[in-house]
């Protein structure tokens, strides 16, 4: 053989190994409208032991990444890059987490039906128990704020969709018939966040509860296990021990909030054991509270993160209960260090999961209660606005623009996570509205009535815009114009408020209420 013809078979078979891999990532489902999938591995490595009680094993990671082009960007491991933004995140098939990936801005796959019915409603009786709050005790039903439930497309070819609940439990329910997949899990008391399955195709979930329990628990066995759980004493928190925040997972480090008002940053060390069953062995690599003695002063002690983390570039963003808005560099998170970069004090609680632009710009939704806020806090929510525009970057004031929010009632301002699409941001207010604000100057564009305490968050697919509403109806815009919605139709499921988020996939919408059911339209 001579020399080119050698070197001619080696570039096939290399070609041929990567399409191989390629192919193995992906194809556990084709995500319908979303980008293609693209795989550039890294080199393999060996899992510490750690401190936890599974082995060390040696394991080849991938760094998956999205893009629509044929030349695949290159995704440095531990970033989110700008060109993730709207894109499914991770290997895994499906809607993994709660808007989809960690810069919370993928909303699902097309196409949006446009005559929906209801196909389905689970279960068979309403999911309600008993919870807490205040130390009076109530019934809980359905799902509610954030409440968006998450789906993969599994290898054997169903497509399952997982969510917690006010039953105080977490259900594995066929997306397509709405049966029982796996029994469910209880916990000790409601679930009021989104649960979040492993983007990089690991057969794990991660979730907390209002138990004070953050758990991983593995699906490749004959019913869901716990692996791993952490209280949320095992910190000195400052509020309370629920868990509503969702969780990020980058690359092996999982970012998590708490309502006990601390960050987490931590390495879970995934792997297979002898037996090929899914192990972790997860490593605090930071814990720090989310507040400070200045917050303390200003807001009082109600410091707790219920938003989910927000990760852009080598950064991960958490707001907190007090008002304030943290950013942290995670460049060199695995040697522990994450210092603050960003830190901004807003006023008001901050509920809402941020969301992001792909020039770094936050859209952060604020709310407003005087009653429950300092005289020093109330003059700053009020000088800042309910939904700002943050540049993190600036090396002066970061705020681009504040929007006032507080017309109509003594309660208002925003629960729901902005959706960024086309320059203009779309978002549901306490007050009742869904608006379209102009993205560069903070001009109120358009709005609709959605009915007082929609918290829901919008999601955005085929320049269609799916929103829930507090008047008990699911309703669809068209985007054609998108400074100027017009709407396609709109179904009404009940009297219910719809708190959840929606998630759109493939000619469905799933969507859980305070009725105490969750339902799919087709």
């Amino acid at each position: 053989m001579n020399e080119r013809a050698g070197q001619v078979i080696m570039v096939v078979a290399a070609g041929f190994i990567f399409g191989l891999a390629v192919y193995l990532v992906t194809r556990d489902g084709d995500p319908g409208s979303a980008p293609s999938t693209d795989v550039v591995a890294s080199p393999t490595s060996t899992v510490p032991a750690g401190t936890g009680s599974s082995p060390a094993v040696t394991t080849t990671s991938a760094v998956v990444v999205t893009t629509t082009s044929t030349t695949p960007p290159q995704r440095d491991p531990g970033t989110v890059p700008a060109f993730t933004i709207g894109r499914p995140w991770g290997a895994t098939s499906g809607m993994t987490m709660f808007r989809g990936n960690p810069t919370r801005s993928f909303y699902g796959a097309g196409p949006v039906p446009d005559t929906p019915t209801v196909a389905w409603k689970y279960p068979d009786e309403q999911m309600c128990s008993p919870s807490s709050e205040g130390g009076v005790s109530r019934i809980w039903c359905g799902m509610g704020w954030t409440g968006q439930p998450a789906l993969w497309e599994r290898a054997d070819g169903i497509t399952e969709l997982i969510f917690g609940a006010y039953d105080s439990a977490v259900h594995f329910v066929d997306a397509a018939t709405g049966q029982d997949l796996r029994p469910e899990f209880q916990t000790g008391d409601i679930i009021k966040g989104s649960v979040s399955l492993d983007p990089d195709g690991y057969p794990l979930l991660y979730f907390g509860s209002r138990d004070n329990q953050l758990r991983i628990l593995a699906l490749d066995r004959e019913e869901p296990t716990v692996l791993w759980s952490m209280d949320a004493s095992e910190v000195d928190g400052i509020w309370n021990d629920d868990w509503d925040s969702n969780p990020a997972i980058v690359d092996d480090i999982m970012y998590e909030g708490g309502e006990n008002g601390w960050f987490f940053a931590i390495q879970l060390n995934r792997a297979y054991d002898a037996e090929g069953k899914v192990v972790v062995d997860p490593v605090k690599l930071v814990q720090m509270p989310g507040y400070d003695e200045a917050l303390l002063s200003n807001s009082g002690r109600n410091v707790s993160i219920e938003s989910s983390v927000l990760v852009f570039d080598q950064r991960v963003y958490f707001s907190n209960s007090g008002g304030r808005i943290v950013g942290l560099d995670v460049s060199d998170v695995r040697n522990s260090n994450a210092p603050i970069v960003f830190d901004y004090y807003a006023g008001g609680d901050i509920d809402a999961t941020m969301t992001v632009d792909a020039d770094g710009m936050l859209y952060v939704s604020i709310e407003h209660e005087p009653s429950q806020m300092g005289a020093g806090e109330l003059e700053r929510n009020l000088a800042v606005g309910q939904l700002i525009k943050l540049n993190p970057n600036s090396a002066g004031d970061p705020r681009v623009w504040g929007l006032d929010l507080t017309a109509g009632s003594s309660d208002a301002g925003s629960w729901s996570t902005p959706a960024v699409r086309n320059g203009v941001v779309y978002v549901n207010t306490h007050q009742g509205s869904l608006i379209a604000v102009d993205a560069a100057d903070g001009t109120l564009l358009w709005e609709d009535a959605v009915g007082f305490h929609s918290w829901s968050s919008p999601a955005i697919v085929d320049d269609t815009l799916v929103t829930a509403t507090c008047l008990g109806d699911v309703r669809a815009y068209s985007l054609a114009d998108p400074r100027a919605p017009s709407r396609l139709w709109s179904l009404s499921l009940g009297e219910s408020c719809l708190e959840a988020t929606p998630v759109v996939w493939k000619g469905s919408i799933y969507l859980g209420s305070r009725d105490g059911f969750i339902r799919a339209l087709r």
